[in-house]
């Protein structure tokens, strides 16, 4: 992990990582090495991307500093996971189980070039009717750790 002052600054190493929201009133930093992309195809992120969710995941909390926190609102989508986007423009922007201290970053609020790459398509037994998928990277029916 690249290391960083006590008050979240980067150091001189910087962050491997940044992002935003659309309008800019929530800004994040990440001092972790990136995981591949996950496509989730559960009817809830379905609902809430429009379309499958895609997210980096599996970073330990205190490596992500957010800047305009009073902005991030979570919602609690289910008895074991809640969401954060921004409360201005609505953006998505993370994914966090409630029993891990770990939380997942929707790749399109990532700043390009992100380096990143598809690692596999998770909830594939929940996917909408409405598409295909249509590559040969890994398929998970549930959670890839389930």
């Amino acid at each position: 992990m690249t290391s960083r002052a006590a008050d979240g600054a980067p150091t001189a190493t910087g962050p491997t990582a940044t992002g935003h929201c659309l309008c800019g009133a929530v800004r994040y930093r990440v001092f972790a090495t990136l995981n591949p992309v996950s496509n989730c195809h559960c009817s809830q992120c379905r609902r809430q991307h429009g379309a499958p969710g895609s997210y980096t995941g599996g970073l330990p909390v205190e490596s992500v500093v957010i800047d305009g926190r009073e902005n991030l609102r979570w919602y609690q989508s289910s008895a074991t996971a809640r969401r954060g986007f921004c409360r201005e423009c609505g953006s998505k922007l993370f994914w966090q189980a409630t029993n891990r201290k770990t939380i997942d970053i929707a790749t399109g609020s990532l700043d390009q070039p992100t380096g990143l790459h598809l690692g596999r398509h998770i909830f594939v037994a929940d996917k909408g009717d409405y598409y295909d998928i249509a590559d040969d990277v890994r398929r998970f029916a549930g959670s890839s750790s389930s």
